[in-house]
């Protein structure tokens, strides 16, 4: 069977989206993505583990010790997204225009999202072109209680 035609049922299995975020405390800098491989991995302790393309600026900081935010998009608001769909040139970062603030553990928390949960790396591994994130929840914030989760179904799984 081709990779494309496994591929597309693939792309049917459901995921959320995400924008992960973090800032850098000592230049103020705050970078963050569009993700949609996140998921909950454990119960005791809470772990939650997302993909992350490497060379993303935010990966570079989570590898760092940051702790950062995984910010649940609702279907009540989306407008934010097309910031993240197709990446940002740093000169137009939009946490400079996009209402957030800091967590108690220092994560950028999206006033628009859902809910969001904040986390620290606990380790990565290297299954295939995106790296894994292991990371430990440290708190969590529901913004929206009745908006309900996005969904997102790809056309394939071999593309975002």
């Amino acid at each position: 069977m081709l990779q494309s035609d496994k591929a597309i049922a693939v792309g049917h299995i459901p995921s959320g989206l995400f924008i992960v975020a973090v800032q850098d405390p000592s230049t103020g800098v705050t970078d963050g993505y569009l993700a949609s491989f996140v998921q909950q991995v454990s119960f005791n302790p809470l772990i939650v583990s997302l993909a992350i393309k490497p060379g993303r600026p935010a990966f570079d900081l989570i590898k760092s010790g940051k702790k950062f935010a995984i910010n649940i998009v609702g279907d009540h608001e989306k407008a934010y997204l097309k910031h993240f769909w197709k990446g940002y040139d740093p000169a137009t970062n939009p946490f400079k225009e996009l209402p957030h603030h800091l967590g108690e553990f220092g994560g950028v928390i999206l006033d628009q999202a859902k809910s969001a949960i904040e986390c620290e790396l606990l380790s990565t591994q290297k299954p295939g072109d995106h790296d894994i994130v292991f990371a430990t929840v440290l708190s969590s914030y529901v913004l929206n209680q009745e908006s309900k989760p996005m969904v997102h179904i790809r056309k394939s799984g071999a593309d975002y």
